[in-house]
């Protein structure tokens, strides 16, 4: 018969072997430091990002009046007021991404790293209740932003993000707010309403469960192609700040052509040329 302290032993050696095989508890997650994480669904876990790739503020050019109205917003929700979710959408390539990035670390440098960004992935909306749980714990406040936001027809991921934004019976934690970017002003194809609107028995019903999760968002912000005055001051404004060395007269010729070779005037457009600028001056932008 074994002993109380060989069983007491072989109790032990099992509890070790358990906690060896035992997954980690991605829960367990030190939302303490660090000011930017992305979410990854698959692990239940947050990824720590120690340097945000964004630009200033200043270097925004042509959306002054949406980049208040979001700054305001944004300080407001930091400060612990009521403040509202946020839909970017409009225009490739004109700065929505950025913006919400510049916004975060314009924030952060006024109130010291009290705003933590969080990015999610479109396909991981189905997931959302999960990450809530984690962040609704934390005593800091975090901005849940998912870039590139649009749903197809026959994509029901939308029914976790309606809930999440404004239903269910727990709703969205006081300390997180949600800001998503969208080419789509309703995140879903202007054909693919029109089709269901065409096809349908009840054409506004058919639709109305779709579109309306952009009434979700308090903040519409739309964004809009630019003209050649905007494009070439956003370009001015990089030329500065970088001291790229440039005449006037070269860089406005340059530039016109270069929008000719691709098409079309956007902020990644000017941002494209001050790169080939920059590298063609052996300037170092970064």
């Amino acid at each position: 018969m074994s002993t109380k302290k060989e069983i007491l032993a072989q109790l032990t050696r099992i509890a070790d072997t358990l906690d060896r095989i035992a997954p980690e508890d991605q829960h367990d997650i030190d939302l303490s430091t660090g000011t930017a994480f992305v979410w990854h669904a698959e692990e239940n876990s947050l990824r720590d990002i120690p340097k945000v790739n964004h630009v200033d503020m200043g270097m925004l050019k042509g959306i002054d009046q949406v980049k208040d109205i979001l700054i305001d917003n944004t300080m407001r929700f930091a400060k612990g007021f009521p403040a509202n979710n946020a839909l970017l959408w409009g225009a490739r390539g004109m700065g929505k991404s950025s913006l919400v990035k510049a916004a975060h670390a314009l924030i952060n440098a006024e109130l010291g790293d009290s705003l933590v960004l969080v990015e999610i992935h479109r396909e991981d909306i189905p997931s959302l209740p999960d990450l809530l749980r984690i962040l609704q714990v934390s005593d800091r406040r975090f901005i849940l932003y998912c870039d590139d936001l649009s749903f197809d027809g026959d994509d029901d991921t939308y029914k976790s993000l309606k809930t999440v934004l404004d239903g269910g019976l727990e709703g969205r934690p006081d300390n997180v707010i949600f800001y998503a970017t969208s080419n789509r002003r309703h995140l879903m194809r202007r054909d693919m309403i029109e089709n269901e609107r065409s096809t349908a028995v009840m054409p506004s019903e058919a639709i109305e469960e779709k579109v309306s999760l952009s009434d979700r968002f308090g903040l519409w912000l739309g964004f809009h192609s630019c003209s050649q005055d905007e494009y070439l001051d956003m370009i001015r404004g990089y030329v500065a700040h970088f001291s790229i060395p440039i005449e006037e007269e070269e860089l406005k010729r340059d530039a016109i052509e270069w929008t000719r070779t691709r098409g079309s005037r956007s902020g990644r457009v000017a941002w494209q040329f001050v790169q080939e600028l920059a590298g063609r001056t052996e300037t170092h932008i970064k």
